[in-house]
């Protein structure tokens, strides 16, 4: 079958510039703990340029089957993967984001019209590669298209680092329409793998890294409590911070580098969380719970020193967004040492967990009505570029007119 014509194209973009089509983001973040996906409908009360803002209709986070989770975890962790396990993984991965949508949408009891997959990603540069940036996300769209039966967009990354760019934080990309209802100045927050900042200011974005986050509290929850994550910050909770340990941390020459900056799990990950644990045993710490409290404190002050010292407004909120977002000690922590007022997401209409998905769906419709996103500002990029890369939907079952 040859592939949807042009004037199909024409009508899917109409499709979801009226708000009438469903659209899915999925990915899984640098935490690699599931699959989030989120239903969306482009018919919000704000309006930006060929959009108006998106209404998350659905959302969940679906786990990993234990298989995939297992070579998942450890290519995040850093085991050695050839080019047979890569190919695969990131073809299996495709299938996976694929039937995860694919889930979604029978639960809903709509057909999905439009997917934005961002993959999972597996490597990406710390801004010291000597060649220049890089980056690679598993999950190729082509396979997602085929599980779902509709249009993909994916591969966002690319583009963004082609034109001179980080390719991240992408979020900031998408947030000025995801949180249209944001008064401006005002700063969003993701605790994700990687904690990240979008400054939404009256006349433009910025947007950079500040370092890790749930890369480092899930990290050390593996290897202390042996759980995936330390549930509510529980541990936490009961654990004093090493104020020698946090200042260590504190001291990574990442966090004190001036943005345009991204980071990933080469600089920040397994191998980063042993170190922690050497250094933490070394000046004293010795309880999983004193070394998850040092975490959580490092987390929030690694975010509120970002903020002085790059932000360089006064905003009127300071929006909680990703897993982190859930933790207490986090964002007590973060609430006291931050001058702006501290609120989640939900303030705002946008479910904190659901905000990276709402993003890559956000992102898949600009790139379907041709709007250029990128920004010098967000993620170093040159100005006017479209992010993604298309996969037609299987042409036996492109939708009518």
């Amino acid at each position: 079958m040859s592939a949807p014509d042009s004037d199909w194209l024409a009508r899917l973009a109409q499709r979801v510039r009226s708000g009438r089509a469903l659209v899915a983001g999925v990915l899984s973040g640098t935490s690699g703990d599931g699959i989030d996906v989120a239903l969306v409908r482009f018919d919000g009360e704000s309006a930006l340029g060929a959009l108006r803002s998106p209404r998350t209709v659905w959302f969940d986070t679906l786990p990993f089957e234990p298989e995939l989770a297992r070579r998942v975890r450890a290519v995040l962790d850093g085991e050695p993967t050839g080019l047979r396990e890569s190919a695969l993984l990131s073809r299996d991965l495709g299938r996976a984001f694929g039937r995860a949508v694919a889930h979604a949408q029978r639960e809903f009891g709509e057909a999905v019209e439009l997917v934005g997959s961002h993959g999972q990603t597996v490597w990406h540069h710390d801004g010291l590669e000597s060649s220049g940036a890089a980056t690679l996300q598993l999950g190729d769209g082509d396979f997602v298209a085929e599980e779902v039966g509709c249009a993909v967009v994916s591969d966002f990354r690319q583009r963004d680092i082609a034109a001179g760019g980080e390719g991240a934080p992408l979020s900031a990309l998408a947030d000025d329409l995801v949180f249209a209802a944001l008064p401006r100045p005002s700063a969003v927050l993701n605790l994700g793998g990687m904690s990240n900042l979008t400054l939404l200011e009256c006349d433009g974005v910025r947007a950079f890294d500040c370092g890790p986050a749930c890369a480092l509290l899930d990290g050390l929850a593996r290897r202390l409590l042996g759980e995936p994550f330390d549930e509510d910050g529980r541990a936490a909770a009961r654990g004093r911070a090493h104020a020698a340990l946090v200042d260590e941390l504190l001291a990574h020459p990442f966090l004190l580098r001036a943005p345009p900056k991204s980071t990933g799990r080469d600089t920040f990950g397994a191998a980063w969380i042993e170190h922690v644990l050497a250094r933490g045993r070394a000046l004293g710490v010795e309880s999983p719970e004193d070394f998850l409290a040092s975490a959580a404190q490092f987390v929030a002050l690694s975010v509120a020193r970002a903020l002085k010292d790059f932000g360089g407004s006064r905003w009127n909120y300071l929006v909680a967004c990703g897993g982190g977002a859930r933790h207490p000690l986090v964002l007590d922590t973060l609430a006291l040492r931050s001058p702006h007022p501290l609120v989640g997401g939900d303030d705002f209409g946008v479910d904190p967990d659901a905000r990276e998905a709402l993003v890559f769906a956000t992102l898949a419709a600009r790139a379907l009505l041709g709007e250029p996103v990128t920004r010098p500002g967000a993620t170093g990029a040159r100005a006017g570029r479209v992010l993604g890369k298309f996969s037609p939907p299987p042409a036996a079952e492109a939708p009518a007119p």
